[in-house]
């Protein structure tokens, strides 16, 4: 055991040193996403959501910069990560979408301006929708219609198309007019 600590004494140290940095940057990460979701008062499923997205990334950047710690051959490793890059890709490009719904998923936890239970009108020619926000999920919205219908609307479209949040104010004129 001596032999070990002694031969691979500075490997050790840049791991722990890569630990702990990586711990601590997870815990930035967790109280960003956390105060994101906080400050826009968001479903605390989604900021869980985004936390997991948060620690899978930090995993992968830590086995890689494991591997270059412990003198991984880069030929090898170049072999390994084509191989793996290549079936991704095309296990990615049969699920382009799955892959633009998760990201559009991140991105509307940051940027959307609308919450759950929210009414917003969907500005598609095609198929105009109208409806409460009923969820926010990774891949998808729900949305809940006058009529009681629920319609599973794909997170990217919303970064594609026009949405408007219906004031509340101007609901109850519309009904006061009636």
């Amino acid at each position: 055991m001596d032999v070990f600590l002694t031969s691979y004494r500075e490997e050790i140290l840049q791991t722990l040193i890569t630990i702990v940095i990586l711990v601590i940057v997870r815990f930035i990460f967790h109280k960003a996403a956390k105060k994101v979701g906080e400050l826009s008062d968001f479903n605390t499923a989604r900021t869980t959501l985004i936390i997991k997205y948060i620690n899978v990334s930090l995993s992968i950047m830590l086995a890689a910069i494991l591997s270059l710690i412990w003198g991984v051959n880069f030929n090898d490793l170049g072999l390994i990560l084509s191989s793996v890059f290549a079936v991704i890709g095309v296990a990615l490009f049969a699920q382009w979408s799955i892959l633009s719904n998760i990201t559009a998923g991140v991105i509307l936890f940051f940027s959307f301006p609308y919450k759950i239970g929210d009414r917003i009108k969907i500005l598609n020619k095609d198929f105009p929708t109208e409806g409460i926000i009923e969820d926010i999920k990774a891949f998808h919205m729900h949305l809940r219609t006058d009529e009681g219908e629920l319609i599973t609307y794909p997170n990217n479209l919303f970064l594609q198309i026009g949405v408007t949040k219906i004031e509340k104010d101007s609901q109850d004129d519309a009904i006061d007019s009636i």
